[in-house]
């Protein structure tokens, strides 16, 4: 007869070795039942039930591969996992196609009360919509946005549908939060509802962050700009400087001595990258330098100014190095809606520094003007090639001179 102490040993070293044998046996399981899960299926996530079957999960995808049997599958999933309201939602859609509104209605619901993020809230929405109950609608939109994903676009795709108006969406789901207001500013961006915009831009600066929200109001000035609305993309403008989002620059251009890098929007410089044509702002200005590989006509810098009507003088300053007189470097004043030019300055040409001006008038038919540095190519003259250095452009009404 074996001493005890030896029994023992054995008895614990079997015990060791079932337990790796089951543990074994159990991951295999598992790691069988993922990869018939991974087929994606019917038959493979069916075969994968019968592996693992308390895998609630893949009962749920299978409903959704085998549409005949997809209730009892959901309902199996939710017997062994009752917080599933995956499970719920499915089965509210597969009621509701069966025309078991009841039944739909429950299973929803029942979603919400186990699971409150957005997809529930989300769902029942449109299921009242669908259910032409737009009371309950309006009332789970709001809640939706109470708990919103990265992207509400969806939902007010929906509500857009039941009511195209930007003010009475804003006031049943925005509830000034800064976040889905810049998102419905992008929605109504899109279907270009620009009153809309332009009143819930200025809105968004007295809510909002500078660091979200800068890029898209940057987005409603231009958008204004191309529409002509020069009265809007104005105020909206002052009002960004006025509330510190951008520079308060009360100079006409903007950033008139190029002190600061371009913001990417029409009421700041947009500088020209080109063949042949090399510009960088720094303390002395804008720099350009032209290798007399440019094309014949191109734009250095521009800038969109809105103007009153009147007299105004532009005055510049600027020096050039290895740029001879007849240069084909100049401003120019064109109008935004024709193109037309409506003035233009002599060719820059100077070793030294050098102040300049001229005068011009605004009819009172326009307000929206683009104020562009050019090189347009003297006939009977090759390309330049040189530096220009742009210290300084403003444009004065004349009682400012």
């Amino acid at each position: 007869m074996l001493p005890l102490r030896v029994v023992l040993d054995v008895a614990c070293k079997l015990g060791v070795v079932a337990a790796c044998c089951f543990g074994i046996e159990f991951s295999w399981k598992i790691a069988s039942a993922d990869l018939l899960f991974r087929h994606d299926d019917a038959e493979a996530v069916r075969a994968a039930t019968r592996v693992e079957p308390d895998a609630w999960p893949y009962y749920v995808r299978l409903a959704q591969l085998d549409q005949g049997n997809a209730r009892e599958l959901l309902q199996k999933a939710l017997a062994l996992d009752p917080f599933d309201a995956r499970a719920d939602i499915d089965l509210g859609l597969a009621a509701e196609a069966d025309g078991d509104f009841l039944s739909a209605e429950k299973y929803f619901k029942d979603a919400y009360s186990v699971d409150r993020t957005y997809l529930p809230r989300w769902s029942l929405a449109n299921y009242y919509l669908r259910r032409d109950n737009l009371p309950e609608f309006w009332a789970w939109a709001e809640r939706a946005t109470e708990m919103p994903p990265d992207d509400v676009g969806l939902l007010f795709q929906i509500c857009w549908r039941v009511e195209p108006a930007p003010a009475k969406i804003e006031a049943r789901i925005l509830h000034d939060d800064p976040e889905l207001t810049r998102q419905f500013l992008g929605f109504l961006l899109a279907r270009d509802q620009l009153p809309a915009v332009a009143a819930l831009a200025s809105h968004l600066l007295l809510i909002g962050d500078r660091g979200p929200g800068l890029p898209t109001l940057l987005q409603v000035v231009d958008r204004l700009v191309r529409a002509g609305d020069a009265a809007s993309a104005a105020a909206l403008w002052r009002q960004m400087m006025g509330r510190n989002w951008v520079f308060a620059d009360t100079d006409v251009p903007y950033n008139s001595r190029f002190a600061r890098d371009p913001l990417p929007v029409s009421f700041d410089w947009s500088i020209t990258a080109l063949s042949g044509v090399h510009s960088w702002t720094g303390q002395d200005g804008l720099e350009t330098e032209l290798t007399g590989s440019q094309p014949e006509n191109c734009a250095i810098a521009d800038q969109v100014v809105p103007l009153m009507p009147g007299a105004y003088h532009l005055l510049y300053s600027y020096r050039t190095r290895g740029i001879l007189p007849g240069s084909g470097l100049r401003w120019q004043l064109l109008n935004v809606a024709t193109g037309s030019s409506v003035t233009q300055s002599a060719d820059l040409s100077s070793a030294s520094l050098k102040w300049e001006s001229f005068a011009f008038n605004i009819p009172p038919t326009q307000s929206l003007y683009r104020l562009r540095l050019v090189y347009v190519r003297t006939p009977g003259t090759a390309r330049v090639s040189g530096t220009l250095v742009t210290a300084s452009v403003r444009l004065l009404v004349d009682s400012q001179m």
